[in-house]
């Protein structure tokens, strides 16, 4: 008798460990953030005469240019990135799927919606971002704004093919013999079908968003410079890289986790719902 392992029952098993992973990772940053003023003092606080000191009990992690702990501005710039990558996920989803399921299940407006996403896929991320910013200043609305903007038309074309393939299934073709109202259709049949392509999406627009984040602070047109990014730690502490390597190194570490996170929560959801991973060897 032909011995069947337990992982052929149990094909997606193997994936349990790259959500749990990416989640896990993420939801410690999230709690870390959250909780940053119970324990890791004030990033704002300056003391020239303290200024790039080793790490030490007062200063975990030394002290930067001006004398401000590094371990409190890293801390709290996992909040920059957090907030900047789950506003854009969340605006991305949002239209994305609205102008996605419109554009899918109704033809009239189909090509008029391909040609606006193409226009704005053509917007390159930075160059909006430093427009918006040199006409209104840095700030995390820009950010949003300027992100979100082109990571619409991704979501979008995703969420149009999952309607345009679901729209002709037979269940959608009984519903509207039936006489189910089209609002009915579209809530119980068709949105349904979309949310795994969104939650893979938008695990892999948040890391984008905060990798672009911290590029653009780095450039001097993200956060402004008194808030604690770390774009801006990245930037201001090159020039110190010598003498305070943890200025550098701290704030990158924790970009790499955070995107690390992200991108293996995406693919251990993408791996998930992707029918083939139901193939067995």
């Amino acid at each position: 008798m032909q011995q069947v392992s337990s992982s052929a029952h149990f094909p997606k098993v193997r994936q349990f460990p790259l959500i749990a992973a990416g989640g896990g990772l993420l939801a410690l940053l999230i709690t870390l953030a959250i909780t940053a003023p119970l324990y890791a003092g004030d990033p704002m606080i300056m003391d020239p005469f303290k200024r790039l000191q080793p790490p030490s009990a007062q200063a975990w992690l030394g002290t930067d240019y001006l004398g401000r702990d590094i371990f409190a501005r890293t801390v709290f710039g996992t909040r920059i990135s957090l907030v900047v990558g789950v506003a854009t996920t969340l605006a991305a989803a949002f239209f994305g799927l609205l102008i996605g399921v419109t554009a899918g299940y109704y033809r009239a407006v189909d090509n008029i919606a391909l040609r606006i996403m193409d226009g704005l896929m053509s917007i390159p991320t930075i160059l909006l971002a430093i427009a918006l910013a040199s006409l209104t200043g840095p700030g995390i609305g820009i950010l949003v704004f300027a992100i979100s903007v082109t990571k619409i038309p991704a979501v979008t074309r995703l969420v149009r093919s999952v309607v345009l393939s679901v729209r002709e299934r037979p269940y959608v073709e009984a519903a509207l013999c039936g006489g189910a109202r089209m609002p009915k259709i579209l809530w119980r049949h068709v949105l349904p079908s979309t949310i795994p392509v969104l939650m893979v999406q938008g695990a892999n627009v948040c890391a984008s968003a905060i990798l672009i984040e911290a590029g653009l602070s780095f450039l001097g047109v993200g956060v402004p410079p008194d808030i604690a990014s770390w774009g801006n730690m990245i930037s201001t502490g090159r020039l110190y890289l010598s003498i305070a390597p943890l200025s550098v190194f701290a704030p990158g570490i924790c970009l790499a986790v955070t995107v690390l996170a992200a991108n293996l929560l995406g693919d251990g959801l993408r791996d998930f719902f992707d029918p083939r991973s139901k193939r067995t060897s």
